[in-house]
């Protein structure tokens, strides 16, 4: 497998594991280091693994239903770093309400050990 495949791989794990609001698969896609940084759709930055699981678990506990479909628009590796720039769109039931919201996202990977780790998610709104 080339090293974009494995990128698209751990791409792909990540939204898996966001739709079906496993964070058991979650923690298995992420750095577990106070590097990684998450950015939530029009939210504040969280720092270190402990504050980006911590809203994974808040997001997955008060949310019902999750659909998300991503088109990928860059991908590149260079070394150790990796990034997927892409379109996320997510369906969202939390509260007895429906949301669909397009975010542009840019995931961050780095290689350790013996495979790719996702260390930095940034989400945008995509206003319409």
């Amino acid at each position: 497998m080339t090293d974009q495949a494995a990128v698209l791989e751990t791409n792909a794990a990540f939204y898996r594991a966001f739709e079906k609001k496993d964070l058991e698969a979650m923690a298995a896609v992420w750095s577990q280091g106070s590097a990684s940084v998450c950015v939530h759709p029009g939210r504040d930055v969280l720092r270190g693994w402990e504050q980006v699981k911590t809203s994974w678990t808040g997001i997955f506990r008060n949310t019902k239903y999750l659909e998300i479909d991503t088109t990928v628009i860059k991908v590149e590796v260079t070394g150790s770093l990796a990034y997927v720039v892409l379109v996320e769109t997510v369906l969202q039931v939390a509260g007895g309400r429906q949301n669909r919201a397009t975010s542009i996202a840019t995931n961050i990977f780095e290689y350790m050990g013996d495979r790719w780790y996702l260390v930095h998610h940034h989400g945008s709104p995509v206003m319409s």
